[in-house]
């Protein structure tokens, strides 16, 4: 098939994004030249201008325009406590959920030997520069999955051997669920996880 040079360039630039095969990047490729060529051209400014602009917040490490960011700058926030989450998205969420006032610090990432990310790979020393700054509580709120608790379980030794407080947020059942319908691990972690009811 005679595909222009310039549409195979974009097709091969769109399989950069996770989750997109050959066939996907080609259909995206398609849509945006033949129905979306405004949306084509937003994108790429859009992008040029992200890539140009969005750097890292020297505190928390979360994406910024600037130095610190908003919430790293916000006097409002219980500077005695930061929270450790794998990428932007659980800050996200963790904000949204209104549960924590506290500072963060982003990972961007998880300890993955499979995928080549090592402890070499994530900024530690940056987290530890932080957490000495701050002489806080340091609560890991990375993943339940095997590479989230390969990094909570490294950064929690990494952290007490500095003489930082670390804690781990807890896992158990889903506000709402039934018990018939929870998984065994899950429900044996609430079980073992279990604290005294009061008054």
């Amino acid at each position: 098939m005679n595909t222009p040079s310039s549409l195979e360039e974009l097709i091969r630039a769109l399989r950069c994004l996770p989750g997109v095969g050959p066939k996907s990047a080609q259909r995206m490729a398609y849509h945006l030249l033949q129905r979306d060529r405004q949306g084509a051209l937003h994108l790429a400014g859009a992008l040029g201008h992200a890539v140009e602009s969005v750097k890292h917040c020297s505190k928390c490490n979360n994406f910024s325009e600037e130095e610190v960011c908003v919430l790293c700058r916000s006097e409002r926030r219980e500077a005695d406590l930061l929270c450790v989450v794998e990428m932007p998205s659980d800050m996200l969420m963790m904000e949204q959920a209104q549960c924590y006032r506290g500072m963060y610090f982003v990972l961007m990432g998880r300890l993955s030997p499979l995928d080549g990310v090592g402890a070499r790979e994530l900024p530690l020393e940056r987290l530890l520069k932080r957490a000495q700054e701050l002489a806080c509580e340091v609560i890991l709120a990375t993943n339940f999955t095997v590479e989230g608790e390969a990094t909570a379980h490294y950064l929690a030794t990494l952290l007490r051997a500095q003489g930082i407080r670390v804690s781990r947020i807890a896992r158990g059942l889903p506000v709402g669920g039934e018990l018939e319908h929870v998984d065994s691990g899950t429900l044996a972690q609430a079980v073992l996880e279990r604290r005294a009811v009061t008054e």
